[in-house]
């Protein structure tokens, strides 16, 4: 029995335009982090102070950004491993972003927002791109 594409694919296409933009976005946001020599001064209640340099957190945005840019292209191509690739980068997207929200609270609240949409579609929908493509 063969299933057939529905109009939700669309979901699948928004997610793939979402990655391109959550990462490029995560891109910038790195390379200006990296550039900065600022340093954040932390408090850990059973360790005491400690001070946290800025461009470390921003090699680790650049990288996942890179990843999720990556991912959004191949998400275009309708590749089975893009999907499981989107949705483990996307998760580890989600926590960083929880982490980072302190920092950069607006961009973090849009970049989680947009996770669990492309989630969403990703889980539910990602197979029919598969099936439309072929």
């Amino acid at each position: 029995m063969s299933q057939r594409v529905t109009g939700w694919v669309g979901w699948v296409w928004f997610c793939a335009f979402a990655l391109l933009t959550i990462g490029l976005f995560n891109v910038i946001s790195g390379l200006i982090a990296v550039f900065n020599d600022d340093k954040v001064l932390g408090w850990s209640g059973t360790q005491g102070a400690f001070v946290l340099d800025i461009s470390t957190w921003g090699w680790v945005h650049l990288a996942l950004g890179a990843l999720l840019t990556l991912t959004g292209f191949a998400l275009f191509g309708a590749a089975g491993w893009a999907r499981i690739v989107a949705v483990v980068l996307v998760v580890i997207n989600l926590v960083w972003q929880f982490v980072w929200l302190p920092v950069t609270p607006w961009w973090s609240l849009a970049s989680i927002v947009l996770g669990g949409f492309v989630l969403w579609a990703l889980t539910v929908h990602g197979d029919e791109v598969e099936r439309a493509v072929s």
